[in-house]
């Protein structure tokens, strides 16, 4: 039996039972010119790789800066990075946004409907220094910051900490900020900063490494993009950015055709994280319980007050960012509290 030929469903089976043949492909997708996409998501993007589901890509995607705003904030030319002189140089299909994208990826068997799991295996860092930075007009109360300002700040790998200032050290955990599909093809050319339905922008800081992101699918293919790496941040991201940075991660793409979802959700090791968007951060907040409430409903088989009551008994509902148009919230639900037993199924 040819392995590439599995159905997608066959294969997300093989991997649940971790019977996934090795001979899957491993990829490597650098950042050129020819693999960014600057500032949008886009159905009609034409995709940089073509894969099939349950194999794994690394994927290599930079910061998004300027080589000239690096370097008027103090970083020695030298250590500009010679992709994102390329690309600075040589992409003039850009917009709305600014993120620097790498992708899209099409992902055999994925069509609107289904979820994309991404399994996010590892995110290293790509370079030793990340930068923090405001403008006049932008953050959470910009009314208090009437100017710009960026800062260029060490990483050290070995240690994993970011040397901020003198006396204050930040721990990594290095996340892709920005993971996302395409969105349905009727949108068009989408702003890569205001996260949605499409994921995006996200900026939740728990889509480190070990965690599992799951994007509803709105095109054939679901198209893939990733990049905004984060050496670290804190939930709000108040000031507009986290601790900006290039970033290299391990991804493993699976199609489910058995899962359907209206916004994007994940998975720790140890936690399930329901998420909610809005520009109304209220609402944002209101939507990432509902949708906690939903999966306790389908996937843990509880009635939907209990699932409310249990949302409020041990549920951590968490602002993720208040500065990207649209806003972000998230519901924590750790998975110690279900034990080995499964919850008894209750009439709604």
């Amino acid at each position: 039996m040819k392995v590439r030929c599995l159905p997608p469903a066959i294969v997300y089976l093989l991997l649940v039972f971790g019977l996934a043949p090795a001979a899957w492909a491993q990829h490597q997708l650098p950042i050129t010119p020819a693999t960014a996409a600057w500032g949008y998501y886009d159905a009609a993007a034409p995709s940089v790789l073509r894969i099939k589901s349950g194999e794994t890509v690394t994927v290599h995607t930079l910061i998004t800066s300027t080589p000239a705003r690096l370097e008027g904030a103090g970083l020695p030319a030298a250590q500009v990075e010679p992709a994102l002189r390329d690309i600075t140089e040589h992409v003039t299909n850009k917009g709305p946004g600014g993120h620097i994208l790498t992708g899209p990826i099409f992902v055999e068997g994925a069509e609107p409907g289904d979820v994309l799991e991404v399994r996010i295996q590892s995110v290293k860092l790509a370079i030793p220094y990340a930068y923090n930075a405001f403008g006049a007009k932008s953050g959470f109360i910009p009314e208090d910051f009437g100017y710009a300002k960026m800062r260029i700040i060490p990483l050290d790998e070995k240690k994993m900490v970011a040397h901020f200032l003198p006396g204050i050290d930040i721990p990594l955990r290095p996340f892709f900020g920005s993971m996302g599909v395409a969105p349905p093809a009727a949108a068009g050319r989408i702003n890569s900063a205001p996260p949605g339905i499409h994921g995006g922008n996200l900026d939740n800081k728990e889509l480190v490494a070990g965690t599992t992101l799951y994007l509803p699918v709105h095109a054939a293919g679901a198209l893939f993009f990733v990049g905004d790496g984060h050496a670290a941040q804190g939930n709000g991201e108040v000031d507009i950015t986290a601790l900006e940075t290039s970033l290299t991660g391990t991804l493993q793409f699976i199609v489910r055709k058995d899962l359907h979802l209206t916004l994007p959700r994940a998975e720790t090791p140890t936690a399930y994280i329901s998420m909610g968007l809005n520009e109304d951060l209220t609402l944002a907040a209101k939507d990432a319980v509902r949708e906690m409430i939903a999966f306790l409903v389908t996937e843990k088989h509880l009635s939907r007050d209990d699932a409310y009551m249990l949302c409020s008994a041990a549920g951590d509902l968490e602002v993720t960012q208040v500065v990207d148009g649209t806003r972000g919230a998230h519901m924590i639900l750790p998975k110690s509290i279900f034990g080995k037993a499964k919850a008894k199924k209750v009439e709604k």
